[in-house]
């Protein structure tokens, strides 16, 4: 006789969700985790009153009311709206592309007047067929926005040359031409007051949790206590590597506690110059509108994904999509394992994706 009708490997947000769920139907879950704590990577550490964002900042937006209203009903929103600033060398820019940051370019001051600057570096560019980052982007808004705000911005994060990375990785860019910071154009946005650890402690009220369990040091008696598993980890490391390692982009956060009340005076600051070894500069107390007498800065580093170390951001080229389908094959054939989440799908997911997500395979699993 099993104990449990569901183990729930991942206490992050697509596991929580699920177990949420199917408790609410009756089902017994069980949820395990490696890490000493839930919420995967939305957690928040609290210092000296400061949710801070332990894995990078989170900002909740989305166009789907349902996934608002399901998010909260768990816990209450702030009206938080994301509108980072990007430092080249020490000068100062708005984001998204808008006409703040065309003003601080070059001072024109009119919708026409943007779009023909835009329109000549473009035309000057010459570029027909762009065959890499590098080209796309200048083909999409000329020279100097992409000097100053995307070149060494993204060289960093990805740790390759613009010229070396695929043109496919900018598919758009955001330009608008108003006067709007606003980087989301979704219809809600913002961070769950108190901290979005109260989204997950509301998602696993009732759900039994177990932290500092490894499912792959214990394994078969895991398994054996429950009827179904649902899997959120690494798709490869469940078939033990059988085709490979697929490869992620990491992050390296460094912390510090500041005696002084505002830092830089926004939640996010870009750094997009070369020199700089970091790519942002997050103060998490402005996702709450924070008034504490200290501050809690972090500089974030991309770097290199090796094993061990947290993967962030699937690199979804061909070659990693080729090993992937060939994961997602096996994983179709496991009778009794649910996969999914970013990990175990092997995609980028913001929060609201992966909230739907979970409930779509929630409303496919019981048949709803």
């Amino acid at each position: 006789m099993k104990q449990y009708d569901y183990l729930i490997v991942g206490a992050g947000l697509w596991g929580s969700v699920f177990a949420h769920e199917a408790t609410k139907r009756g089902k017994k879950c069980l949820v395990i985790d490696r890490r000493s704590h839930t919420g995967g990577n939305v957690y928040c550490e609290n210092v000296e009153g400061i949710n801070v964002h332990k894995y990078g900042a989170h900002i909740f937006h989305t166009n789907d009311k349902d996934v608002w209203d399901y998010v909260n009903s768990f816990v209450e929103f702030n009206r938080y709206t994301n509108s980072p600033i990007a430092n080249f060398n020490g000068e100062l820019y708005n984001l998204p592309f808008n006409m703040n940051t065309f003003y601080q370019l070059w001072k024109v001051r009119t919708p026409a007047e943007a779009k023909e600057k835009i329109r000549q570096q473009v035309e000057a560019a010459g570029i027909k067929d762009p065959q890499n980052l590098e080209e796309q982007a200048i083909s999409l808004v000329g020279t100097d926005i992409y000097e100053k705000l995307i070149k060494a911005y993204t060289e960093k994060q990805w740790g390759r040359k613009a010229t070396e990375l695929p043109a496919f990785i900018i598919k758009r860019l955001p330009v608008r031409f108003t006067f709007d910071n606003n980087y989301f154009n979704d219809r809600y946005q913002g961070i769950p007051i108190g901290g979005y650890n109260k989204l997950t402690e509301g998602l696993l009220q009732g759900v039994e949790v177990r932290l500092g369990v490894d499912f792959f040091k214990e394994r078969e008696a895991l398994t054996a206590l429950a009827g179904t598993v649902v899997y959120t980890g690494p798709i490869d490391e469940y078939f033990d590597f059988r085709f490979g390692q697929l490869e992620y982009r990491s992050l390296r956060f460094e912390n510090q506690l500041l005696d002084q009340e505002n830092y830089q005076g926004n939640a996010v600051v870009n750094y997009t110059d070369g020199e700089t070894p970091f790519t942002r500069i997050i103060e998490h107390k402005h996702f709450e509108f924070g008034t504490q007498p200290k501050t809690v800065i972090t500089h974030e580093y991309p770097q290199e994904w090796v094993k061990g170390a947290e993967p962030y951001y699937p690199v979804n080229d061909d070659k990693n999509t080729s090993v992937f389908n060939q994961y997602k094959t096996l994983a179709s054939q496991e009778e009794k394992v649910i996969f999914g989440g970013r990990l175990a799908e092997y995609r980028y997911y913001d929060m609201h994706q992966v909230v739907a997500s979970a409930l779509k395979k929630v409303k496919v699993h019981f048949a709803e």
